[in-house]
């Protein structure tokens, strides 16, 4: 069976709640054989950290989203550099800036993202990051921060084809979603197209924006299948290719054999 990675998932989640073993079970199916789950606040890396430890194939990564970056302060950048020492974790994050929403006043969004890159690269960790509306910002940051060449990941990128010129002259990688599946999204799929198949990595984002043919139900690991073939698609090459690049390249990336 063909080997796939889900390199960014939620499933502590309380939309799992209800079948959390069968969705992993399901993945396991479909030749999932990692699944990254994704903390957003301090709460849900707690979260992330038990689910690695009930489950062999999930590993965790911590992080205050964007969202939450006014709940950054001194104590819970403790708590979190304390959660990075745990086994099983292999980065921090979701980090970075959402201008869309604003949940956060845009100082202490910046505020947040730069503390937590800084600790990130004191502790040689990567970093997955969260970018909405708000390439520039967020690439001037990285490399105020000196983040060139450390591992860093714009996750479900949605960001512009010069955001994806600048990202890929530092070194970064980018995890491809479900929303390149949708029709919508034109210039994303223009800017797949460009960025090399070694710098790829593939997610659901579960449970949001499950991916053609899936769209408007609950997203799992098991869909990132889906995400794999039309990566190939768009890409002229095979499933196969494809599947075997982003699994590489996330283990690689998160050091998933060394852990």
């Amino acid at each position: 069976m063909v080997e796939l990675i889900d390199s960014h998932a939620h499933l502590d989640f309380d939309k799992f709640n209800k079948d959390r073993d069968e969705v992993i079970k399901r993945a396991q199916e479909n030749g999932i054989i990692n699944i990254i789950n994704v903390g957003s606040d301090l709460k849900s890396s707690h979260r992330s950290l038990q689910l690695s430890q009930q489950y062999e194939i999930i590993y965790a990564v911590v992080g205050v989203h964007p969202h939450e970056a006014k709940t950054l302060d001194k104590k819970a950048l403790q708590v979190l550099k304390d959660l990075s020492k745990a086994d099983k974790v292999v980065g921090i994050g979701e980090i970075g800036l959402d201008f869309y929403y604003d949940n956060s006043p845009r100082d202490k969004q910046r505020e947040a993202f730069r503390k937590q890159l800084n600790f990130a690269k004191k502790i040689n960790l990567p970093v997955v990051i969260h970018s909405r509306e708000a390439d520039k910002d967020t690439i001037k940051i990285l490399k105020e921060e000196g983040m060139r060449n450390h591992n860093v990941l714009l996750h479900s990128y949605t960001g512009g084809a010069e955001m994806a010129e600048e990202a890929l002259e530092m070194g970064f990688y980018f995890s491809a979603g479900g929303i390149v599946t949708f029709n919508s999204a034109q210039d994303l799929k223009k800017t797949m197209q460009r960025i090399p198949i070694s710098r790829i990595l593939l997610e659901t984002d579960s449970p949001y924006l499950a991916p053609s043919p899936h769209r408007g139900k609950r997203n799992e690991p098991m869909y990132v299948k889906e995400v794999a073939k039309y990566i190939a698609s768009l890409k002229n090459t095979t499933f196969e290719n494809v599947a075997k690049a982003t699994t590489d390249n996330t283990k690689r990336f998160f050091s998933l054999e060394k852990n």
